[in-house]
Order: C-alpha cells, then sequence, then structure tokens
C-alpha cells in the first residue's frame, strides 16, 4: 500500500471517529487511538505491515508535541509547576 493511500485511510477513520468520541465527551486523542488500533494488524487488519508505516507515526507523534506546545500558557505551567515537575501535592496524613 503506498504512503498517499495509507495516508487517505487514516485521515478517512480519524474524520469518522475522532467526532465521535468527542460527542461521547472521550476527547480527540483517544479518537486518534481508536483509529489506529482499529485500524492496525490486530483490529480490522487494513495496515499490515507496522514497519512501513512507522515513520508515519513519527511525524504524528511529532505534530502532537507541537500541539500540545502550542496549547500550553506558560503562566498556567508555572501555577502547576510543582504537580507537574515535582511530586505533586502534599496530602497530610489525615487526608488519606
Amino acid at each position: 500500500m503506498h504512503l498517499l493511500e495509507l495516508a487517505a485511510i487514516f485521515l478517512l477513520s480519524a474524520i469518522i471517529l475522532v467526532p465521535l468520541f468527542q460527542r461521547l465527551k472521550l476527547g480527540a486523542v483517544l479518537g486518534y487511538l481508536a483509529a489506529g488500533m482499529l485500524l492496525g494488524p490486530w483490529g480490522l487488519g487494513v495496515v499490515q505491515d507496522a514497519e512501513n508505516t512507522l515513520g508515519f507515526a513519527e511525524f504524528g507523534v511529532a505534530l502532537l508535541l507541537f500541539l500540545v506546545g502550542l496549547e500550553l500558557e506558560p503562566a498556567r505551567l508555572w501555577s502547576i509547576r510543582r504537580l507537574v515537575f515535582g511530586l505533586g501535592r502534599h496530602r497530610s496524613p489525615s487526608r488519606l
């Protein structure tokens, strides 16, 4: 299967599944994961050779990280810095 056909299949499945998952209040990322699992060799088997799609998947991960970087606000990151970079919120033993 050529790269253009593969890209069209992945795009079509994402166009169908992502809005469905968002309507169910599950999020877009779970829709993309479900599309990948559905099309993969252990799902419907549309994509049999996972090695050929590895570059395509790496490109998708790079785009996902770029999107996360765009949506991250420095002020919000600064306000949750202890939760993100530290050990989390300290709780007293009585609240456990």
